[in-house]
């Protein structure tokens, strides 16, 4: 029963924070939630409960959907513990906090927790829909007209998206339809026992929403444009999570048709489609990326510049689908950090425009550290993570696609000096002026980049070896 815990916990724990009126109290159901939904994670990796539920299998939890969830669960832990300072010590402006704010971040975690627990694509879409309305409500924190423009933006590009994700669920059961036999509905298990025998106009037809559909929720370019203005307007810990966790649940719910379409031996059709909106969204994120002037929408531009990394390494296939897992971890881990060290320099400089963020060492030194390494390992650079898993995407490349294989170096290097030309200025300079850094705002960033190094140097056996199934489960090098 650890799979149903890990959605209702959250799910009471917010309706219990609607009857607290003490923000003191909400921040301590938080936390406490976030606490015992890891320990609960911690548990299924251990084997103990069920991890199904029923025989309609409606929770089931596979590698991808395990790491995925531990992703998830770790991040939202360091967002709960970074939101108690963020809240207390409101900056900017902001005195009140909405009574809405903790319970939707729970409804957030309880939405993004089913779609990692469930194989049933239907109920997988209603989860992914269920993400965009318990976090449309944070994103407009601030209640700025630019915050209701990003919220506005972001409910409205993200329900055409899930409008085809839905036609492609139906497209797909219109496809298993055809196959002779029994199968268990819109499960994957059902769906890939089918798949050698779905229609397969129906199977590619669905495959192509599925990607459209749920890639605007990821992020890809050219169906990004919500993402850069809802990061640039939410709170930072909402654009950690925003980042570092809600793409990846848009990324499994593509790789769930992906899965049947391997079972379908339609393998090749689906990877040349990865691959080439992958690198469309790195191209387009570093065109951004060079002229940006914002830099928590210059962080934005960095996701959507990384989920095309993950996009190409499983279109590539082989070992770059182990690089693709691996970079998922390294990435969410990163990108997590370097929000939370922009809300640190936010609540100092009261702008998030570079030209107004000058010294940021001489002022705020923990969080002009945390935010230097984490964007030199974000930009690929070696001792931390995502060198390697990038490494491992581009040697995959060059054993077979060398033309492939430059592009993707190319057009790192200039996602890297984009971000370079607008941090390094922020960073640089003096001040006379120190400003006080609240301890949980600086631990929470810190220990994520302690997290990238320790990634870096040593990938602990036990993520060793659900990186290489979850590889597996994908069709790629196990």
């Amino acid at each position: 029963m650890a799979l149903p815990i890990l959605v209702a916990l959250p799910v009471i724990a917010a309706f219990l924070a609607l009857l607290v009126e003490d923000v003191r109290v909400d921040l301590l159901i938080l936390i406490g939630t976030a606490i015992v939904h890891l320990a609960v994670v911690a548990l299924v990796w251990l084997g103990v409960g069920d991890l199904e539920l029923g025989e309609s299998k409606l929770f089931a939890l596979d590698v991808p959907g395990k790491l995925f969830l531990t992703i998830t669960s770790v991040l939202f832990l360091a967002a709960s513990i970074y939101t108690v300072p963020y809240v207390l010590r409101p900056a900017h402006g902001q005195h009140e906090v909405p009574r809405s704010f903790v319970p939707c971040l729970l409804w957030f975690l309880a939405a993004m927790s089913l779609v990692t627990v469930t194989q049933h694509l239907a109920l997988m879409w209603a989860a992914v829909e269920a993400t965009t309305l318990a976090s449309a409500p944070l994103v407009y924190f601030y209640k700025r007209r630019a915050a209701l423009e990003a919220t506005w933006k972001y409910l409205l590009l993200c329900s055409v998206g899930i409008a085809l994700a839905l036609l492609a669920t139906f497209f797909l059961g219109i496809a298993a339809s055809a196959a002779p036999g029994e199968h268990t509905g819109l499960t994957l298990g059902g769906l890939t026992t089918a798949a050698p025998h779905m229609a397969r106009p129906w199977l590619k037809a669905a495959f192509v929403l599925a990607l459209v559909g749920y890639g605007t929720k990821m992020g890809l370019a050219p169906l990004h444009a919500w993402l850069p203005d809802t990061h640039s307007q939410a709170p930072s810990p909402v654009s950690a999570l925003l980042s570092g966790a809600l793409l990846n649940c848009a990324f499994l719910a593509i790789l769930r048709f992906f899965q049947v379409c391997i079972a379908s031996g339609d393998y090749e059709f689906a990877k040349t489609l990865l691959v080439v909106l992958g690198f469309t969204s790195i191209a387009i994120a570093c065109a951004f990326l060079v002229g940006q002037r914002d830099y928590k929408r210059l962080f934005a531009y960095s996701s959507i510049e990384n989920m095309g990394i993950l996009a190409v390494g499983v279109g590539l296939g082989g070992g770059a689908t182990y690089g693709a897992m691996l970079h998922a971890v390294n990435h969410s881990v990163c990108k997590a950090g370097l929000f939370f060290a922009a809300g640190n320099v936010l609540r100092v400089y009261g702008s998030t425009m570079a030209r107004d963020v000058r010294g940021a060492f001489a002022r705020m030194p923990t969080s002009a550290i945390a935010m230097t390494a984490l964007f030199l390992a974000i930009g690929g650079t070696p001792l931390f993570g995502p060198f390697w898993s990038e490494l491992v995407i581009f040697q995959s490349a060059a054993d077979g696609h060398a033309g492939l294989a430059v592009l993707f170096v190319v057009l790192l290097a200039i996602a890297f000096l984009g971000m370079a030309g607008v941090l390094l200025p922020m960073l640089q300079g003096t001040h006379d002026e120190p400003a006080h850094e609240p301890a949980l705002s600086v631990a929470v960033p810190i220990a994520l980049v302690i997290a990238s190094l320790v990634l870096g140097a040593y990938v602990p056996p036990f993520l060793a070896s659900t990186l290489h199934a979850a590889a597996g489960a994908l069709g790629g090098a196990p």
